[in-house]
């Protein structure tokens, strides 16, 4: 147990410096990275998967909160909270990705914490708090990751139990009502096994604000806790996490973009519209040049409660073989109020109330052979969806002329999803300096739907109440197995420099939209079926270890069959609600490359610099449900552009280290869905970050900006042109400031 904790503790001191400058002697080589990526640990240079991996300290001392803020360090790769901080995040990448707040989808991109898969998309706005490292493996993860990676995957490990007795204490404030408290606690239980604790809580007001006078301020606080315990034996090690979380507080304040102009009433361009001086269908505006303010009778709660447990049992069945069981189970209670009108009238309010439980387990079986190495496994997965959700529509104009469309709509839902599949990797040193790998899984999945709405409605003019009436009620499923595999060439030109081919096939399963449906029949077409796709990828790793210089760069090429798309399309009626549809789109094409370096200067200078290029990536000839030709139009959420950097200097100083980061983030520009319209569009901008940290060995204070000069941009903006007049905007986050101390003990 002594030589395994002692083996942790050097392996987090590695990925800790990763993030941190060099400041040892100038010919120091380049530290080397391993990732997670084929379900053990490897160095990222053997591994033919375009990966890049962020270190816990880098997460940290860059204030990152949680998995939305990801995106920042990744070519090709963007991550928002969507519709507002506690809906669904919407991740993309390489073009491929879900933009949709309803909490009965998954997302194409997996995610895993700790070795365990989160499931549906509702899981997978991930708080950071003493974390050991995230890496974001590209492309079709179907093999070792199973159904529903089409995109990719995000594996989150969090720091395990070590040797010693010692924590840490910190305490922030920053911009905005910010206070923050995180800490851990790592305890040896004896030679065998050990104890750690660790905490985060903190609290803000959103960088939007609210200029209603009666609205309360907008705001967040977060508390997760996590147990855990480590222990190793001769043949046997077990680890096991129990994690809580409990959110409360007012939603994000939702923008209005009006489009009529209120002088004409005729309709406003695009850039017109984003000037803020048009209004909406009912003559309103917030009244402000300041692209933060807002002015929304928003008394819109959040709350939030998660729970579960990871249990990881590891037995060496001899010095080359192992089996390995991973079982989780998580439970998320969420109820999340919204307005979508934008304005103080009562034209569109609701609330998604969810419960979601998942339980999977899966069971591997790990050998190194003479000439190669396998992974296999059984995976097993049972999540169950349980929403509570209305919508209520133009309740200020009930009882009047233009109130006919009043109503509120009640859709509760009951989705149960079923996962069982088998998978067999194994990688064969073909030669001494080239390496094949074949990868095969079969999923077997259903998905069991309840779907029962009710309408209230006025039918007597003299009760505005209204009384409730049936909608519609309906049960069905959706069952659905296939093959996915992989196959890739590695060829090592020495033992740092890898060139490789993959071609890997991913599938998303089909399911049910279990969102907004505003008429029985489109309840009946609103399951979806399976998205597949083929990429084929040509890579290169390079590692100069004498000059202390890393590249990674890949090539891509994408075709993307039954392209799962969340359409939000306008109803041909003026003034209904839109139809919300997840409809399979035939087939896109994506292609493009990346490319990223990184570069230590010297003993006080580290440069990063990522570089995204995505040409072509566009629906081929589809036309909707409605007769809207999407041909040609490019996929929702994706930058043709996309920048990432940061440059660090460090510096000894009389009592302790100082090093100084500055980082950006650009994108250029992209549109919010799949009509391509200049109205739901983000123009391109840059995120800037700071952060100046000075270590002084047990004590460290870290300055911090995020957005550094203000930029504004947006989440999303929702078209709800033909219902309102105009486009629900979910703004970003404005610079924030902030200031930690940390003490270690």
């Amino acid at each position: 147990m002594k030589q395994t904790l002692s083996l942790t503790l050097v392996y987090i001191a590695v990925f800790g410096a990763l993030s941190q400058p060099v400041i040892a002697s100038d010919d120091q080589a380049i530290e080397i990275i391993e990732v997670y990526a084929q379900k053990r640990a490897q160095s990222l240079d053997e591994v033919s998967i375009a990966v890049t991996p962020i270190s816990g300290a880098n997460i940290s001392r860059s204030a990152v909160k949680d998995t939305t803020e990801l995106g920042a360090f990744v070519t090709n790769m963007k991550i928002s909270q969507n519709a507002a901080e506690g809906t669904p995040p919407a991740i993309n990448i390489r073009g491929v990705g879900l933009l949709d707040y309803n909490t009965a989808n998954t997302s194409p991109v997996a995610m895993y914490v700790d070795g365990a898969s989160v499931g549906s998309a509702n899981n997978q706005l991930v708080n950071f708090f003493d974390i050991e490292q995230v890496e974001i493996l590209k492309g079709p993860q179907g093999t070792l990751f199973g159904r529903n990676s089409t995109g990719g995957a995000v594996l989150i490990r969090s720091k395990r139990p070590d040797a010693g007795t010692y924590g840490e204490v910190k305490v922030g404030i920053g911009s905005d009502d910010r206070q923050k408290v995180q800490g851990f606690y790592n305890a040896s239980i004896n030679n065998e096994s050990a104890l750690r604790f660790a905490v985060n809580h903190v609290k803000y007001d959103y960088t939007s604000y609210n200029l209603h006078p009666t609205a309360p301020e907008a705001h967040m606080e977060q508390s997760d806790l996590r147990l855990s315990y480590f222990a190793q034996w001769d043949e046997l090690s077990v680890y096991l996490k129990a994690n809580y979380s409990h959110w409360s507080g007012i939603v994000q304040p939702v923008g209005n973009i009006g489009v009529k102009n209120p002088n004409t009433g005729a309709v406003c361009t695009p850039n017109e519209a984003m000037t803020g001086r048009c209004v909406d269908n009912f003559g309103f505006n917030d009244g402000s040049d300041d692209f933060w303010a807002v002015n929304v009778n928003n008394d819109s709660p959040h709350h939030s409660i998660g729970k579960g447990w990871t249990a990881e049992v590891e037995y060496q069945l001899n010095d080359k073989a192992q089996l390995v069981w991973i079982n989780a189970f998580s439970r998320l209670d969420r109820e999340h109020a919204f307005n979508c009108d934008g304005s103080p009238v009562n034209t569109c309010e609701g609330n998604l109330g969810l419960k979601a439980e998942l339980l999977n387990n899966e069971v591997r079986y790990q050998s190194e052979y003479a000439n190669g190495y396998l992974t296999s496994g059984i995976f097993q997965l049972e999540e169950r969806l349980y929403q509570d959700n209305y919508n209520d529509i133009l309740r200020d104009l009930r009882g009047t002329v233009n109130g006919a469309n009043s109503v509120t709509f009640f859709y509760d839902n009951i989705i149960r999803n079923k996962v069982l599949a088998i998978f067999a990797q194994y990688e064969w040193q073909w030669r001494t300096d080239t390496t094949v790998t074949f990868g095969l899984r079969y999923s077997d999945e259903s998905v069991d739907y309840d779907s029962v709405a009710r309408i209230n409605a006025v039918v007597d003019p003299s009760d505005l109440n209204g009384a409730m009436l049936p909608f519609y009620d309906l049960d069905g499923d959706n069952d659905d197995s296939g093959w996915s595999g992989r196959f890739a060439l590695n060829h090592q030109l020495d033992k740092n420099k890898l060139l490789y081919y993959s071609f890997a096939n991913g599938t998303k399963s089909g399911g049910y939209n279990g969102g907004l449906l505003s008429s029985a029949e489109q309840a009946k077409q609103a399951d979806y079926g399976t998205e597949s796709l083929n990429a084929h990828e040509i890579g290169a790793k390079l590692t100069f270890s004498d000059s202390r210089v890393r590249l990674n760069s890949a090539l891509f090429y994408y075709d993307y069959q039954d392209q799962q798309v969340f359409m939000n399309q306008p109803s041909e009626t003026p003034g209904v609600v839109p139809l919300q549809l997840l409809e399979n789109v035939g087939a896109s094409k994506i292609y493009g490359a990346e490319s990223d370096l990184y570069y230590d200067i010297n003993k006080h200078i580290d440069v990063q610099v990522g570089l995204g290029y995505i040409p072509h990536a566009e629906f081929e000839e589809f036309v909707d449900p409605v007769g809207v030709s999407l041909t040609d139009n490019r996929l929702p959420f994706t930058s043709k552009f996309n920048v990432n950097a940061q440059v660090s200097f460090a510096q000894y100083i009389e009592f302790g280290t100082l090093t100084t980061t500055l980082g950006v983030d650009y994108q250029s520009e992209y549109y919010f869905d799949q009509l391509q319209n200049d109205y739901a569009k983000q123009d391109g901008y840059a995120l800037w970050r700071f952060n100046s940290l000075l270590d002084m060995g047990q004590w460290q204070a870290n300055i911090w900006a995020k957005n550094l000069f203000d930029k504004e941009y947006s989440n999303l903006k929702f078209d709800l042109r033909n219902f309102l007049g105009m486009l629900q905007d979910f703004k970003g986050e404005g610079r924030r400031v902030g200031l930690d101390i940390r003490y270690r003990f």
